[in-house]
């Protein structure tokens, strides 16, 4: 390509979060050269926490960033300057979990028992909706306020019944020590919540698309070969992020982060469209959720049209041979999630 024969251009990204798996993608593109052969040389950043990696790439802190989704729509709310440009994963995974021998099934069975949540986490804003969608009264359970560092810990000392939590976060922590958890997802009831999108400046956008096409094509290359190419994406992470890789549980712990991550991309978006597309319908729907239950006072609602863009996304589909691929390499991982 001509921005190779020119020298790799050099490009700065921010991860949402510390090396999991919703962030194995960026380790593969950058080491297997997905990003290279587009003619950019892209330096990887552990962020810590969505709404950090929303301001900082907002800021121009960096060129482009990742954050969960609905994270974006309370920062753009809050007018900061900030667009998606291709999706990253399909499902928030936001939900309740338990451990797997627990006699909560449904989630009714939450009344009368106690909930761990942490007030700065994520999903913490739309417990109400997740009441009201499944059936509960939420007046009857009691919500036990902890901090997100020790919210698992809360779970398995069985403090708590259950916590509100991301299952990517949660599960891939807990599962290798030989705890198993099962997670009833929000998603279940109804509340499709976006997983994670890659993100950059309007005026980057604008002034430089064809930067932003080869960002996101590199991208969304890594994120295919993850899907079809499970064990040697977990290895290229691994060799990638040395303290994961020495940790007794390191491996197990990449390998159900990926399988979770790769469960929330076998969707018709990705199967009809291709990896990275955005629906409106949801987009819109999903807009108007986080205003009414997480933007918070004085946010206004951005313009859905203008904060996502599907112009650089739709080009990698996944072949019938690549699909039964995935899908099978996903298949241990749905004990998990339920689905």
């Amino acid at each position: 390509m001509p921005a190779l024969s020119q020298g790799a251009k050099k490009i700065s990204f921010t991860t949402s979060w510390i090396p999991e798996g919703p962030n194995l993608f960026a380790y593969v593109a950058r080491d297997k050269g997905f990003w290279k052969r587009h003619g950019l040389d892209v330096s990887v950043a552990r962020g810590s926490g969505s709404g950090a990696a929303a301001q900082s790439v907002s800021a121009g802190t960096f060129d482009f960033g990742m954050a969960a989704t609905p994270t974006v729509i309370v920062q753009a709310a809050k007018k900061l300057p900030i667009t998606c440009i291709g999706q990253i994963n399909y499902d928030a995974l936001m939900g309740v979990g338990v451990l797997s021998g627990s006699p909560i099934r449904a989630p009714k069975d939450l009344e009368g028992k106690k909930l761990g949540a942490s007030v700065t986490s994520g999903e913490y804003p739309f417990l109400p909706l997740y009441a009201e969608k499944a059936g509960l009264d939420l007046s009857k359970i009691q919500i036990v306020q902890v901090d997100g560092k020790v919210r698992e810990r809360t779970l398995v000392e069985k403090q708590v019944d259950a916590v509100s939590a991301f299952a990517t976060s949660t599960v891939p922590s807990l599962a290798p020590l030989g705890t198993d958890v099962r997670f009833m997802l929000f998603s279940a009831v109804g509340i499709e919540f976006y997983g994670q999108s890659l993100t950059t400046q309007p005026a980057r956008l604008q002034q430089d698309r064809a930067l932003c096409e080869a960002f996101v094509q590199g991208a969304m290359e890594a994120i295919q070969f993850t899907m079809t190419n499970f064990d040697e994406a977990i290895d290229i992470f691994l060799k990638a992020n040395s303290e994961v890789a020495i940790s007794s549980t390191g491996k197990e712990y990449a390998r159900i982060g990926l399988g979770l991550t790769n469960l929330t991309n076998l969707v018709p978006e990705v199967k009809q469209n291709g990896f990275g597309w955005a629906d409106p319908a949801k987009v819109a729907t999903m807009a108007d959720l986080v205003m009414k239950y997480a933007a918070g006072e004085g946010a206004v609602k951005p313009d859905v049209h203008t904060l996502f863009t599907n112009d650089f996304v739709g080009k990698i589909k996944l072949s019938p041979a690549e699909l039964a691929t995935a899908e099978k390499s996903a298949a241990p991982f749905r004990k998990y999630v339920g689905t």
